[in-house]
């Protein structure tokens, strides 16, 4: 093999090593800021993992909205149509969120079953639902009627 030609090859191979090590940390370091999305049926089958940076959403179930008169701390239930999932809230709501409304929650699992939110999204106008929540919902009841997605 001519010597110019394998200094070209060296250098391609070391290239395409350093760009895969860099492509491998990359996704390692993400890895800790995925956060995976559950269904409130998810979390009724036991799927969901404790203590981990998760999302859920659904329906806000009507009625469930419990606020602490001492402190901002909110009490509320997800449904996805088959299951509630019941999440703790500590800071202000969103000014759209309501009950009947799709909401998704940022937060952990706690071992007593319920979730402790960091962040609750609502939706923005009357017509939309977030993505995830709608595909949990498919073929269910939606949030604010009865009519199917």
């Amino acid at each position: 093999m001519h010597p110019a030609r394998k200094q070209r090859l060296i250098l391609v191979v070391l290239l395409v090593a350093l760009s895969s090590a860099a492509v491998g940390f990359v996704a390692y370091a993400m890895r800790s800021n995925m956060d995976y999305f559950y269904a409130p049926s998810a979390f009724a089958a036991g799927e969901v993992p404790f203590e981990k940076r998760i999302r859920a959403g659904g329906c806000v179930v009507p009625g469930s909205i419990v606020r602490d008169n001492d402190s901002l701390d909110v009490r509320f239930a997800l449904t996805d149509g088959e299951a509630e999932l019941e999440v703790v809230f500590d800071k202000i709501l969103p000014d759209l969120f309501a009950e009947g409304e799709a909401a998704v929650v940022t937060g952990k699992l706690q071992q007593d079953g319920y979730v402790r939110a960091d962040q609750v999204l609502a939706k923005h106008d009357e017509s939309y639902t977030p993505p995830e929540v709608a595909e949990s919902m498919r073929g269910k009841a939606k949030c604010h009627g009865d009519t199917k997605i």
